[in-house]
């Protein structure tokens, strides 16, 4: 089972990052403001899992990544970056398979 926590940052700020059981992180989001449109950014995350969702980058280094996105195409979350496009694509699957279930941890 999948788990969301929300952090505040170093400038009071918040911030999501959903992990695996294992503890791994899976996608970070942007930071937020406010603890509300923080918790609105987690909430649309867990309900954003079609693939249609996830847009496979590629950096200028040439590690892929992928970044979830809501339906207006705003930006949820931001992946690690992966060696290959086949680990980035599981990292995709990890996250629609966990996301909707994860629980969430209010670490602030």
């Amino acid at each position: 089972m999948g788990k969301y926590q929300i952090t505040a940052t170093a400038d009071s700020q918040y911030r999501w990052v959903l992990k695996a059981s294992n503890g791994e992180i899976l996608i970070t989001s942007e930071t937020y403001t406010d603890f509300q449109m923080c918790l609105k950014g987690l909430r649309s995350s867990k309900e954003s899992i079609d693939l249609k969702n996830f847009a496979k980058e590629l950096s200028s280094g040439g590690t892929h990544y992928f970044n979830q996105t809501a339906g207006n195409g705003q930006v949820l979350g931001t992946s690690e970056m992966y060696s290959s496009s086949t680990a980035r694509d599981a990292g995709i699957e990890s996250v629609s398979k966990k996301a909707p279930t994860a629980v969430i941890q209010d670490l602030t």
